[in-house]
């Protein structure tokens, strides 16, 4: 299976908490929102955009465009 390009979601930045958050907080999400507007009518399908939050090798998070799309149904599956 080839890897896809990855598109990153323009406008989003996720952080980790900081050691002081309280265990609950899984993180941060912040959005530019005019850089954010602008990537979610690029990417919309439907009316969603699916993103996905990432860890890189180096640690650090990032949020990307999920491109995955399920198969179409071809009926029942063989036995």
């Amino acid at each position: 299976m080839s890897e896809q390009e990855k598109i990153f979601a323009d406008g989003f930045s996720f952080k980790y908490p900081s050691d002081k958050a309280p265990q609950f907080v899984i993180g941060k999400l912040s959005v530019k929102v005019d850089d954010a507007k602008a990537f979610l009518e690029k990417h919309q399908d439907g009316g969603w955009v699916n993103l996905e939050i990432k860890e890189a090798k180096n640690g650090k998070p990032y949020v990307e465009l999920s491109t995955f799309k399920p198969k179409k149904d071809e009926g029942p599956a063989p036995f």
